[in-house]
Order: C-alpha cells, then structure tokens, then sequence
C-alpha cells in the first residue's frame, strides 16, 4: 500500500493511499474515493487509446490520471523533440523564402546551421514563455508553488501538454493551402492543453491559468520582438 497522498482521486483531486487493492489469484477491486464516493481512478482499467483520446479532449480525470497516478517520465525527451519539430519547420519556411540554390559546401553548412539556430530561437521562446507563466502564477498564488516540488510537477504537466507541436511535422509533410490555418489550430490546441495542465495540477479555476498563459506569451513575443530588432529570422 503507498503513503497517503501518493495519488489523486481523478474526479476530486483529493488525496489516496492506494488506486486498487489487490486480492491476488487475478482479483482486483478499484478503490472508491472517502470524499465523492466515485472510483479513485477508473482509467487503471482503461486501454491506453482510450487514455489519450480522452486526453487529447482535455478531460481533467484524464490529466490527472496521467500526473498523479502514473509514472510518466517522458517530458524531457517530449519536449526536445517537440522544439526539433518547431525547429525543422522555421527552418523549412526560411529555405523556402532563400533563393539561393547552389549546391556549394558552403551553402550546406550555412542552411545546417539556420537549423541549429532556429532550435535555439524556439528553445529560448519555449523558456520565456514558461518563465512567463511561473512567475504569474508565483505572483498571485505563491502558496501554490512554495516547494520544489510543485515547480516541478507544475514544469511536468505543461511540457506533457504541449505534445500537440508533434503535429506541426503531418502539417508540413502535407502542405496544402490551408496549412497557415492549420498551424494557428495546433497553436490554440496547445495552449488549451497548456489552461488545462494548470488548472488541474494547481487544482484552479478556468481564469487564473488563462491569466498565467496570457502573460508567458506577451514574454514570448518579447523575445521574437527582441530577435527581430536584431535582424533574426524568426
């Protein structure tokens, strides 16, 4: 049995000791929640397709579910290929508007290294951006992020919610006339899964993560402005 406090009801956020309890000889029993009297978590049965469908529609039980009761730790390497993904399709656009088509050693090294600074461009924005929403946040509810550890889980959850950039790569591999359509949807879809982490690992109203998101992207566009003066394609 684990430590009280070790998981999370998925329909109340209140703390459980323990999501089944298992009787041995395959018998297990889902353990029901002391305060709404629902099932602790009821996606341990649930096939992982399920999991993400429900995730993808940004239910809370299913964000909970994912980071409080699984042991997840894929959101460093999400997040690198998720900046390589934004990389690769600044970078795209930037040949695209290059009229230099020499097949010059030269111009190879120069087009590899627009890729590595697009990564670091999109790196730095990535920062700002969660910089931004850390300090809105410490701002107005500092007793919300008092211990490392809440830093932590907080970083966690919107680095895992910002897997909808994975789609920035279909986007461009099946360019059409409406993929500046598309891209501005992918962006609207991973700020709404961005709210979303927030509010449920916060355990906040709808205002406050919207509130936090809205001052990480002015921080955001600061820098691409600061780039800019600076005569950076961005």
């Amino acid at each position: 049995m684990a430590a009280l406090g070790a998981y999370r009801c998925i329909e109340c956020n209140r703390e459980a000791a323990e999501l089944y309890r298992d009787y041995q000889r395959g018998v297990l029993r889902i353990s029901i929640c002391k305060s709404c009297q629902k099932p602790v978590d009821k996606y341990i049965e649930y096939d992982p397709v399920i999991i993400l469908i429900n995730a993808i529609l940004c239910k809370a039980q299913a964000y909970r579910h994912i980071l409080f009761n699984t042991k997840i730790n894929i959101h460093g390497k999400l997040c690198v290929f998720c900046l390589l993904c934004e990389a690769y399709l600044r970078w795209l656009q930037l040949q695209d508007s290059s009229q230099n088509i020499e097949p010059d050693d030269l111009i190879r090294y120069a087009k590899e290294w627009d890729f590595y600074r697009m990564f670091g461009i999109a790196s730095l924005e990535q920062t700002s951006f969660l910089v931004g929403i850390f300090i809105t946040l410490w701002w107005m509810r500092p007793e919300m992020l008092k211990t490392k550890s809440d830093f932590l889980l907080l970083l966690k959850a919107l680095l895992l919610s910002s897997y909808g950039k994975l789609l920035l790569i279909p986007a461009v591999i099946w360019e059409h006339d409406y993929t500046p359509l598309c891209l501005a949807f992918i962006k609207v879809f991973v700020l709404i899964s961005n709210s979303q982490a927030i509010r449920v690992t916060l355990n906040l109203n709808r205002v406050l993560p919207w509130l936090a998101i809205f001052f990480g992207l002015i921080l955001e566009n600061g820098v691409v402005c600061l780039f800019q003066k600076m005569g950076w394609d961005v």
